[in-house]
């Protein structure tokens, strides 16, 4: 929707027959929202495809080959916007979409390729407030599609929450987690504070600038103009950098609505087509997913940018982990390994800060005493480790640092026994140890592959899924898998299953 002609007239001669002071004001705005923009574009996650200097230097001969467009086809082609939403056209409009369409031209194009990724979490949020799916353009003006964003009054995020408002919206916020970058949770929040706004305002022109600068300095524009309650007449009674946030919001939605229509392409970006969410159970460390997963660390950051030092902290709770599709049923598959893998070194004794050298005892061995060492295999208990050496349960805890019986693969205990028997006590180290070894290497041996015809039979193992299975055999797929065996879903593979995969394929 847009306003009637002769709005359009007022409003674009109003803001033109300013005086020249006002006149240089909105081009410092314009310069510093330029300024603002070349900060936030540069995002982390962006897979330039040439260099910048190249890139620079064809936009602006693009800029020069542009034929200008008359006034009446962006107020048509604003007209033509099925929304609730008012899609104003004068000069100040005019100035950001050639920003966007003439001069931005590589940043508007590396944000198309992200709105691929981000819009759908957008408009899903919205949709469930029941709000206009238009509004998903103003992380286009807030943030440039970057969850790390950072502003210099401390708003964080894609949709640049500030402390206080992201926590009154029920985002966590503290040492280890920012959910303001976290693109789900912040934009659910940001549908509610959108939604409150706009019970305040009941117009949503006011409803962008109150969310850009807060209900309390509109409210005072408001007052200070006699009670107006248009954004246009309240212009310049706003703080200077929301002043262009109605008109540059106006125009982010004209630019990527009409991005063919200016030749604007979306560039490619590491980021998935398809995602699956993880739920967390007991802290796990990025290094951990990336090194039994085999995946890029910076991958892991990428999807889940709201974890702040790499951790995800399910101690009390559960948490998401973001992971793309296939990645996700590998983790399923591999959940046990990932958690174990280097846990000690990442979550001393459990916790999520390695704890202070005080808080654990000083340990010294019994008389008459000798050290054997024993690394801790999968099915391990505390009481039957116990039971082998012949020692207090209570003991072995105290010895090393136990509590709560929590052992986990890997790990190097001390038992002290006697002296006197140490030679006897070290061979039931090594043929416990052994025995666990000895399993392993069975479970493997049954799951080598079998050939029967054109088949090879597959015998699926503990830890096994589709992915680990298919890397096998190359040119075999996950889906040519589910196909000759008749598999509807990855998730059901049980241990001692048999699938059968074409040989030579």
């Amino acid at each position: 929707m847009i306003l009637g002609m002769g709005f359009l007239g007022l409003s674009f001669m109003g803001l033109q027959a300013e005086e020249p002071e006002a006149v240089e004001a909105v081009e410092k705005d314009f310069q510093a929202y330029m300024s603002s923009l070349d900060s936030m574009i540069n995002v982390w996650h962006v897979r330039p495809k040439m260099e910048p200097l190249v890139l620079d230097s064809i936009n602006e001969r693009a800029e020069q080959l542009i034929e200008e467009l008359p006034d009446s086809v962006y107020i048509a082609r604003l007209a033509a916007i099925s929304s609730p939403m008012q899609f104003t056209f004068n000069s100040q409009v005019k100035s950001y979409i050639r920003l966007y369409t003439q001069r931005r031209r590589d940043q508007v194009e590396n944000m198309l390729g992200l709105s691929h990724y981000y819009f759908p979490i957008f408009e899903e949020a919205l949709d469930a407030a029941g709000l206009p799916h238009e509004l998903k353009y103003l992380p286009v003006i807030e943030s440039a599609l970057n969850p790390r964003a950072l502003s210099r009054a401390g708003a964080s995020g894609i949709w640049q929450f500030m402390y206080h408002t992201g926590k009154r919206y029920g985002l966590e916020v503290d040492s280890y987690v920012d959910e303001r970058r976290d693109p789900v949770q912040a934009s659910r929040a940001a549908a509610a504070f959108l939604s409150d706004l706009y019970e305040i305002y009941g117009d949503w022109q006011l409803v962008i600038a109150a969310y850009n600068c807060g209900p309390g300095n509109v409210n005072k524009a408001i007052r200070r103009s006699g009670g107006k309650r248009d954004f246009w007449e309240i212009y310049y009674r706003l703080p200077r950098e929301t002043r262009g946030y109605v008109p540059a919001f106006i125009a982010a939605t004209y630019a990527f609505t009409y991005a063919r229509e200016h030749g604007l392409h979306a560039r490619p970006v590491n980021l998935p087509v398809a995602t699956d969410t993880i739920m967390v159970h007991q802290p796990l460390h990025f290094e951990q997913v990336a090194e039994v997963l085999k995946l890029p660390l910076e991958h892991l950051r990428e999807l889940n940018p709201q974890y702040r030092r790499d951790l995800v902290p399910a101690k009390n709770r559960p948490y998401p982990l973001r992971l793309s599709f296939e990645q996700s049923t590998a983790f399923a598959g591999l959940e046990d390994s990932i958690y174990a893998h280097r846990r000690l070194q990442f979550f001393p004794d459990n916790q999520l800060a390695a704890p202070a050298a005080a808080s654990s005892h000083p340990v010294v061995a019994p008389s008459g005493t000798a050290a054997i060492h024993y690394t801790v295999k999968s099915g391990d208990v505390v009481g039957l480790i116990a039971e082998w050496f012949n020692v207090r349960a209570s003991d072995l805890r105290y010895w090393n640092n136990i509590n709560r019986n929590i052992i986990r693969v890997g790990q190097k205990l001390v038992v002290y026994v006697p002296q006197a028997q140490e030679a006897h006590y070290r061979a039931v180290a090594q043929r416990h140890g052994s025995r666990q070894a000895a399993a392993a290497t069975a479970a493997h041996a049954t799951a080598a592959p079998e050939v029967e015809g054109e088949y090879v039979y597959y015998t699926v193992r503990s830890g096994d899924n589709l992915w680990t299975i298919a890397r096998q055999f190359p040119g075999v797929s996950n889906d040519d898998i589910m196909a000759w065996n008749n598999i509807t879903d990855a998730r059901k593979l049980k241990p001692g299953q048999r699938l059968r995969i074409k040989s030579g394929n």
